[in-house]
């Protein structure tokens, strides 16, 4: 046999047995490997110059096969781990979320392995994987965190383990089921921030204004600690005298009132802002807006709708109607399909006929979109309170802010302004129709969405 045929011959013996091993247990070579079958191999090149090299080349090959089946034999069976995973089923989207991985070594030997959770890569782990020298039985737990980049149900099914042999030429991969699934929902940690800071009467932080009530109240709700913009009659001049410190009373509504959120799930919340989708803050807008209304014992309700009604929750009261909320927009995301506003306001006349603010987040790019827009939230005056909240484009504002653009940057700010001029018209006309509109940066909503609301409150428009 030729030199060559013998290389050829060679390169057939390693590779079927590597595939072999590839395809039914999922044993790999090294890098250490490779590179030890690569003296054998250029040693192999002096054949063509003398035979001599035959039997010496024979006896290294040998050598070396044993020496490989050896450090081959010292892999770990599959049943030599386990694993544990605990993370709470519940995260908020873009936020910390812990997560503890356990990986028991139930053999009498030690292995180095490297460890990576099957984690979705929406979840954006942190760290990705651990390297670490496992010792013989014993246990290691690894912390990570997620950020969730996308609301939705998420499901962890498997964990990867790659182990190595004693010396290094072999490698393993290792799959275990480990079932865990995580719900992401839109940022339920402000409703918490939230919560604390009105304990607290530090609403401000977070751009929640004081309103001013336009009379009075007379239901009793608690008592607090004195501010500049009370009125000292409701002073508590017992409690005053007990605590040492001005305290007032404060009065809540007698009546429960009802709002009701048309949330658009069309193409025109396809875009993003700060790199969420613009229902990503709507939403987040929505449930914080919805916490503060309950929590002042009025009701919520709720209607998602692009070309079709995608989820409709009947106006309740109760905190427990925020979970309620919560399972109904958790997996709901914007669709490529153009929004059926007829559609959403026959199901609101359909289903809610008690009068409410009606909230409908949407988006305008058009002159159709709008004239849509202008028709149904008008027509809901005198039976109902409407409040259209229009996103804003930060790609339009930002266009004309630039100072003495030139060239191109100056067709761009002209065609922006002609935009803006539009929808300012588009504003007005909602306006002087009786409806009540915000205007406002998709990020910035949660804070004026919760002004307007207190402020619709203290005047009693409802």
């Amino acid at each position: 046999m030729s030199p060559f045929g013998l290389l050829l011959v060679k390169l057939a013996v390693v590779a079927v047995p590597l595939l072999a091993l590839a395809w039914l247990v999922r044993v790999y070579p090294d890098r250490r490997l490779v590179r030890v079958a690569l003296v054998p191999a250029l040693l192999s090149l002096g054949l063509l110059g003398s035979a001599w090299f035959f039997w010496p080349l024979v006896v290294l090959d040998a050598a070396l096969t044993l020496v490989i089946l050896a450090d081959l034999a010292t892999l770990p069976p599959g049943s030599a781990f386990s694993v544990e995973r605990q993370a709470v089923r519940v995260a908020s989207l873009r936020k910390r979320h812990p997560v503890s991985l356990t990986v028991v070594n139930h053999s009498p030997r030690s292995f180095p392995v490297t460890v990576r959770d099957g984690v979705p890569h929406e979840l954006h782990p942190q760290p990705s994987e651990f390297a670490v020298a496992m010792r013989a039985r014993s246990r290691t737990t690894w912390d990570y965190v997620l950020r969730p980049g996308r609301r939705g149900a998420f499901v962890i099914s498997q964990v990867h383990l790659k182990a190595q042999s004693r010396w290094g030429l072999w490698q393993r991969l290792l799959r275990y089921p480990c079932e865990t699934t995580i719900h992401v929902y839109p940022d339920m940690q402000q409703l918490r921030e939230y919560a604390m800071l009105a304990r607290t009467n530090r609403l401000s932080q977070v751009g929640v204004r004081r309103t001013r009530r336009i009379g009075r109240d007379h239901d009793f709700e608690r008592l607090r600690d004195y501010t500049i913009d009370d009125n000292y009659k409701h002073i508590d001049w017992r409690a005053t005298a007990r605590r040492q410190k001005l305290t007032v009373k404060d009065f809540q509504t007698t009546q429960s009132q009802r709002i009701v959120f048309l949330v658009d799930c069309g193409r025109m919340m396809t875009n993003e802002a700060m790199g969420l989708s613009l229902l990503d803050h709507a939403l987040n807008a929505v449930l914080m807006l919805s916490y503060v209304a309950l929590s002042h014992n009025d009701s919520v309700g709720l209607i998602c709708f692009s070309d079709e009604i995608h989820a409709y929750v009947p106006a309740r009261g109760g905190m427990s109607q925020m979970n309620r909320l919560l399972r109904a927009v958790f997996d709901r995301f914007p669709r490529l399909v153009e929004s059926r506003y007829d559609e959403a306001f026959r199901h609101l006349a359909s289903h809610s006929r008690k009068r409410s603010l009606v909230v409908l987040v949407t988006n305008v790019i058009d002159e159709v979109n709008a004239a849509q827009i202008q028709q149904y939230l008008t027509n809901l005056v005198g039976r109902h309170l409407p409040l259209g909240v229009l996103l804003r484009d930060h790609r339009m504002f930002d266009a004309v802010e630039v100072e003495r653009p030139e060239g191109e940057a100056l067709w761009q700010a002209a065609a922006a302004a002609d935009v803006l001029a539009w929808r300012h018209q588009v504003l007005s006309d909602l306006q002087s129709k009786g409806a009540l509109t915000l205007d406002v940066f998709p990020e910035q909503m949660t804070a004026p969405l919760v002004n307007r609301y207190l402020e619709i409150k203290a005047r009693h428009l409802l």
